[in-house]
């Protein structure tokens, strides 16, 4: 793996080397996300800046011991509740009312919710491994590696209609699955 283009490849060779530029491929790759869950909680850029230096400064201890398997999503989650937790913080400081309607009760998690996502998280990848090949690589490449019809085309040598087929065919069979396993 001379030259890791995925998040799992750089995610892997960070854990087995420590090399700390694998880490700011993944902060030049991710900062526009971070820094827009940053600012939706801080309604602040200055301190957008600072939560996402913050988030990618954990990430460098977190990562070499964490097992991620969806690294944008997990990242998304970090970034969100990194930013509850300062924003819980200084209201604890200050006593500044936050709106109820401007947290997302949803969205905070739990430990015990964080393992479940966790456990789902593992459910759907087994789930993707039990999907036949061409559909295993189509939904990858469209839903963890962001690309297009074409560019999975390109990738794997199917036809344009093949991939939607696979897509569309792996996306109701990753749904049936959840469902068995839920």
């Amino acid at each position: 793996m001379v030259n890791p283009q995925t998040d799992g490849e750089i995610l892997l060779l960070y854990k087995q080397t420590g090399d700390l530029s694998l880490i700011g491929k993944l902060y030049t790759r991710y900062t526009t996300l971070v820094y827009g869950v940053c600012l939706k909680y801080f309604k602040d850029r200055d301190e957008a800046k600072d939560g996402v230096m913050q988030i990618f400064e954990k990430l460098i201890a977190t990562l070499r011991n964490h097992q991620v398997e969806n690294f944008k999503s997990w990242l998304y989650v970090t970034a969100r509740n990194h930013c509850l937790m300062e924003l819980r913080h200084k209201k604890g400081k200050f006593k500044e009312e936050i709106s109820s309607d401007f947290v997302e009760k949803e969205f905070l998690l739990h430990p015990e919710e964080e393992l479940e996502l966790e456990e789902d998280l593992q459910k759907l990848e087994d789930c993707i491994n039990k999907l036949i090949v061409g559909q295993q690589q189509c939904v990858r490449l469209f839903y963890l590696d962001e690309k297009c019809y074409k560019d999975i085309a390109e990738d794997t040598g199917f036809d344009l209609n093949q991939v939607k087929s696979f897509i569309q065919n792996g996306k109701r069979n990753l749904k049936i699955c959840m469902e068995e396993n839920g």
